[in-house]
């Protein structure tokens, strides 16, 4: 099977521009291909999941990857399905953001000689003179096409920015760019970047008379047609500071039933044979392929070690055995007690299982909140200091577990 048929059999091609050229090109090793993360955070999270497995995939396959940091673009913000304006970040966060990204990168793609090549978009769009740019590349993109494109669509229901409306421009400028220092014929991303990709082939074309392709990767969405990725506390990010190998592990063992064999093809790189076995599972076997999905995916994010911990303990949340010293935990102090305990309230908040006290009050109350696997409704409970000492188990709802010790 060729790396095209296999990206094909496992789900993960949305859109192609040239489906027979760009077969050629990955099938024989000859993409130099190119995908863009904007640094809107300090840490990777799901969301770039699909995006690091595809240039690993098509590494091992023998193309180049070249991972384009957006140290220019991230001053502008990338509006692609969003409803409001996203935050203006400043240098010194966006080239830290950067250089975060750059290191968990590299956990996934070889950067070696010969290898992948990081860039930084701050090197060039930084420098563009503003008229220089309306006369180079201006008259190359109609405005009534840009006002069309998917990308604008819902902030134009809201009022889309002049600063916005130039983000597709600097993307189609990177692919430019990229193209003649580089030789990259190709640029891969998120279906929703598909219009931005366009215009960087479009730009090539009208400014050098040469072809460059562009492919999206299917969104990971869940049964229900939501983005995968996201929790009631925000994103499942990569770092483990962030989000913990074991909240991470249990974020994949808790996907859905329909969505678990989705995933194993999307994003393991597990044989499709295998996986194609997994089609008549139900039942139990569902559970089954759930925790091999959570230690796939926590050992490529985390190493195998930690995916074993993660696992570990999650047997001993779920199946009644095994060592759950790996739980999320929270030390705390005999400054933080009164009259020997502390609150259920006051707890659920130091150990960030409530943004606040009200929410703490409305789970409790709703019955959302156990004890050492006792219900509690009494929102005057107190977790007494000898609790904290054995170390109190909190579990708030039926998926998130927390364990509260004394120091």
């Amino acid at each position: 099977m060729t790396i095209y048929d296999e990206l094909v059999a496992r789900g993960l091609i949305a859109q192609v521009t040239d489906e027979e050229e760009i077969k050629e090109l990955i099938n024989t090793g000859k993409a130099t291909f190119y995908i863009g993360f904007d640094p809107t955070a300090d840490s990777l999270h799901v969301g770039h999941f699909m995006a690091l497995c595809l240039m690993k995939r098509l590494q091992m396959a023998g193309n180049r990857p070249v991972v384009l940091l957006g140290g220019g673009t991230g001053y502008i913000g990338d509006p692609s399905g969003r409803n409001d304006l996203r935050q203006m970040l400043t240098p010194e966060t966006i080239e830290h953001n950067c250089e975060c990204f750059k290191k968990q990168m590299e956990r996934f793609i070889d950067f070696g000689e010969g290898g992948a090549i990081a860039v930084n978009n701050a090197d060039w769009l930084l420098k563009l003179n503003y008229i220089d740019v309306l006369r180079e590349v201006g008259p190359c993109f109609s405005v009534n096409n840009m006002l069309r494109a998917e990308c604008y669509k819902q902030r134009m229901e809201k009022g889309l920015t002049f600063l916005e409306f130039n983000y597709m421009i600097m993307q189609s400028y990177d692919f430019y760019h990229l193209f003649k220092e580089y030789g990259c014929n190709m640029q891969f991303g998120g279906d929703d970047q598909w219009s931005n990709m366009l215009g960087g082939t479009e730009l090539i074309r009208r400014k050098l008379g040469k072809d460059a392709y562009a492919m999206t990767i299917t969104l990971l969405m869940n049964s229900e047609g939501k983005k995968m990725g996201k929790t009631a506390n925000g994103a499942v990010w990569l770092d483990a500071n962030k989000t913990s190998p074991f909240e991470f592990y249990q974020y994949w063992r808790n996907v859905g039933d329909k969505d678990v064999l989705k995933c194993i093809r999307m994003l393991t790189f597990l044989p499709l044979e295998e996986i194609d076995k997994m089609d008549e599972w139900e039942g139990s076997q569902l559970n089954k392929a759930k925790e091999i999905l959570a230690f796939e995916l926590t050992k490529m994010v985390h190493g195998e070690e930690e995916a074993k911990k993660a696992e570990e303990a999650s047997k001993a949340l779920f199946a009644g055995g095994g060592d759950d010293s790996n739980m999320p935990t929270s030390t705390i102090t005999p400054d933080q007690l009164t009259d020997g305990g502390i609150g259920i309230m006051d707890l659920m908040v130091t150990c960030g299982l409530a943004g606040t006290k009200s929410e703490a009050r409305r789970l409790v109350q709703q019955g959302g909140v156990s004890v050492n696997d006792e219900k509690v409704t009494d929102i005057g409970f107190v977790v007494t200091e000898s609790m904290l000492k054995d170390g109190a188990k909190i579990k708030k709802g039926k998926k998130k577990f927390h364990k509260a010790i004394m120091d």
